[in-house]
C-alpha cells in the first residue's frame, strides 16, 4: 500500500503476498467480473494494478470502484481499435462500506470510524441495489438483520452517488 492508505507506511509486497492481500485480490477480482460478460474479449486477460494513494480506510471499496472505471476505459479503447465490437457491460459496479459506531449509522467509514465501529461493512453492489459481494463484521458483538438492512439500504445509497460519479468520469453523463 502506498502513502496515506494506513496510518503508517505498509511496504509493498514484490516477493510474498500476504493472506490479507491475496483476499483483497479476490475480492476486487470477484467484483469486477460480474460487470463484464467474460466471453465478450476473447481470449485476453486484464490486470488490475489497484494504488489507491489516499484512503482513509476504504482502500478495498475505493480498489473495485476506481478499477471497474479502469477496465471500462479499456475496453472503450479496445472497441475504438476494432479489438472488440462493443463494450462487454453487464453492469455497472461500485463499493463502499457502512458502519455502526455507538448506535449511529455512518457511510464511507474512514480509518478512524472504521477502528471505532461496532459493526462495520464493505458493499459491492450494481445500479439497480443487486449485492455483488458483502462482508461483514460485528466487531463487539452480533448484530440484528434490521441493522444489516439498514447499511445495505444506506451503502446502496452511497452505490448510486458512486457509479453516477464514474459515470461522470468516464464522460457518461
Amino acid at each position: 500500500m502506498l502513502p496515506k492508505s494506513t496510518p503508517s507506511r505498509v511496504s509493498r509486497e514484490r516477493n510474498y503476498i500476504s493472506g490479507r492481500t491475496y483476499e483483497i485480490q479476490r475480492l476486487i477480482g470477484r467484483s469486477i467480473r460480474q460487470a463484464f460478460d467474460l466471453k465478450g474479449f476473447g481470449e485476453k486477460t486484464i490486470l488490475i494494478d489497484c494504488d489507491v494513494i489516499q484512503a482513509d480506510g476504504g482502500t478495498r471499496t475505493a480498489s473495485i470502484t476506481g478499477g471497474f472505471v479502469s477496465v471500462y476505459e479499456i475496453f472503450r479503447q479496445m472497441t475504438e481499435m476494432n479489438e472488440i465490437k462493443k463494450i462487454p457491460l453487464k453492469r455497472w459496479i461500485a463499493a463502499i462500506s457502512a458502519g455502526i459506531i455507538d448506535g449511529e449509522i455512518y457511510l464511507d467509514l474512514d480509518y478512524e470510524e472504521d477502528s471505532r465501529a461496532d459493526v462495520d461493512v464493505n458493499l459491492a453492489m450494481d445500479e439497480e441495489g443487486k449485492i455483488v459481494e458483502i462482508q461483514g463484521t460485528g466487531e463487539k458483538a452480533p448484530f440484528q438483520i434490521e441493522e444489516l438492512q439498514e447499511l445495505v439500504s444506506i451503502c446502496y445509497n452511497g452505490i448510486k452517488d458512486l457509479i453516477s460519479a464514474q459515470k461522470k468520469a468516464l464522460g457518461i453523463e
